[in-house]
């Protein structure tokens, strides 16, 4: 009896282990990254210019390419974009993409979602990048609309793209490529387009092109994802990736209990006064992203069009002192948009120096021909070191004579005020591709874009960033358009910061970087 006992209690005990084991086996791998600015929605056709909502919309949908953090597109759904004139452009998507129903995904797919980004009732997208097609001026489609004059399909993997006028290739490619997120039309194709921004189906798509699925979603706390098994690249490695909407004040105690994986450059903000602490966390990798993410102060010249004030806050705001004292000199000045990693950037344009006596001057010259000296700005309240800097700014100001109301507003808030032009000056961090400064400088610049200004003596030199081959002649072109932005104020570049990414070593295959951390998200891994 005693034997039988002790035989039985070994085989519970052995039971009792492989229970655990499996237990151990069967865990859930999950990741959870850090957000610190809102979401406004998770429907590709209701995209803005925040990347936290390119990304978040990207893990479900792929774009045609992406940028990697060498700054090259890479391919996503398209195998390759390609150009012999810089006015047709081939779009071949991979043989083996598909949605997660099993459908390939066609040409039919990609003109599909161009109608819909396109149609008066369900295109409504912030960027101008339709004008180009055969659409009206306003980048549009008549109503109802099935097909696109120089759009055409070859085959089912092929299309053809015809532009109104010379492109550059990598324009193109950040315009369509990155910032288009290709809809399956054998689901969404029977649905009114007048229904398709605000259906239910966006919020669970339950056919999708990428490697997770939304599980649930509280835009204003959290987005869970869960992960694709028949995602066409390979079923990720991770069962479940969340996004978590936070504060800046919180990234470090998260990183530091394991709460948090993942900060990534442009998705979450760290309190620069964390960025040592972070750095000493053995058990993260802190990362110090590209210098291009552009501090940038937008004047909106309808509301303030006296020059002289728009010059004023130019001369008045001392940006190398900010940037030493609360970013502790982690990144540059410099003028207009261009950042010092772009292949266009010229020193020949210099940088204005901090005068508050000139500040002042120009203010005193504009009150006395009765120009307002009132002005109201707005600032992102996830970004809490540059309100601090607004707040600073707003002293100094008014010691010389001008007047700032500020208002801190969320991140989804303040692209509101941006988009209905209902601000005098706004700030926020705004990442120009410095591959492709054309696309965020001829809408920001343009009488429609955040600034309003609208300049027809910059049109000549933005052509030729298109058209010309010769680099050299692109860069003075872009100087030209930046020395303009210079003297007429339409925008104020703060400072380019090189922000810190952080990751933790339990998470393996991803690098946070300004470009390129998703790019290979269903490789990720927890280390055991």
């Amino acid at each position: 009896m005693r034997k039988l006992a002790r035989t039985i209690l070994s085989l519970l005990l052995v039971l009792s282990l492989l229970a655990g084991v499996t237990a151990c086996a069967e865990q859930p791998k999950t990741v959870n990254v850090a957000v610190t600015g809102t979401l406004s929605s998770l429907n590709p056709l209701l995209i803005d210019a925040t990347e936290v909502m390119k990304y978040a919309i990207s893990l479900e949908f792929l774009p045609l390419v992406e940028l990697s953090r060498e700054l090259e597109f890479v391919p996503q759904l398209a195998e390759s974009i390609t150009t012999q004139d810089n006015i047709t452009f081939t779009i071949r998507l991979r043989d083996e993409a598909i949605w997660s129903d099993g459908t390939p995904v066609t040409s039919r797919d990609v003109l599909f979602t161009l109608l819909l980004m396109t149609s008066p009732e369900a295109g409504k997208a912030i960027l101008s990048q339709y004008l180009i097609l055969g659409t009206d001026d306003a980048g549009m489609l008549p109503s109802g609309a099935t097909e696109i004059e120089g759009v055409k399909i070859v085959d089912d993997k092929t299309l053809t793209v015809a532009t109104k006028w010379p492109t550059a290739l990598y324009t193109f490619e950040n315009n369509f490529g990155r910032y288009m997120f290709i809809l399956p039309e054998h689901v969404l194709g029977d649905i009114p387009r007048d229904q398709l921004l605000t259906h239910e189906w966006f919020q669970r798509p339950d056919v999708i092109s990428g490697p997770f699925f939304i599980q649930e979603a509280d835009l204003s706390h959290y987005v869970r994802y869960r992960r694709n098994e028949s995602y066409f690249l390979g079923a990720p490695k991770i069962d479940y990736l969340n996004l978590n909407i936070t504060t800046s004040a919180q990234l470090l105690a998260g990183l530091t209990s394991g709460e948090i994986d993942l900060v990534q450059q442009t998705m979450a903000s760290v309190l620069l006064e964390d960025y040592e602490a972070i750095r000493g966390l053995k058990h993260v990798t802190a990362v110090q992203g590209s210098p291009v993410t552009n501090q940038s102060i937008f004047i909106n010249v309808n509301n303030v069009p006296d020059v002289r004030i728009r010059q004023a806050l130019l001369y008045g705001i001392p940006r190398e002192l900010i940037l030493s004292e609360l970013l502790g000199g982690s990144g540059e000045v410099v003028d207009a948009f261009l950042c010092s990693a772009s292949p266009y950037y010229s020193e020949a344009l210099g940088v204005t120096g901090y005068d508050p006596g000139k500040a002042a001057e120009l203010i005193a010259e504009a009150t006395a021909t009765g120009a307002n000296t009132s002005l109201v700005w707005y600032a992102d309240s996830g970004d809490a070191t540059f309100v601090s800097a607004v707040e600073l700014i707003a002293a100094l100001m008014e010691e010389i004579g001008l007047s700032i109301e500020i208002r801190t507003v969320d991140l989804d808030s303040l692209m509101g005020v941006a988009g209905e032009g209902s601000f005098d000056v706004m700030s926020v961090q705004y990442t120009y591709a410095p591959t492709d400064p054309y696309t965020d400088m001829s809408w920001l610049l343009s009488a429609d874009g955040w600034t309003r200004y609208g300049n027809s003596a910059l049109d000549a030199d933005f052509a030729l960033t298109q058209q010309s081959a010769d680099i050299e002649a692109v860069r003075n072109a872009y100087l030209n358009i930046n020395r303009q932005v210079v003297a007429d104020c339409p925008m104020i570049s703060a400072y380019v910061i090189s922000t810190l990414g952080a990751v933790s070593n339990r998470l393996v295959n991803c690098t946070p970087d300004v470009y390129g951390t998703f790019v290979n998200v269903h490789e990720w891994d927890i280390a055991e």
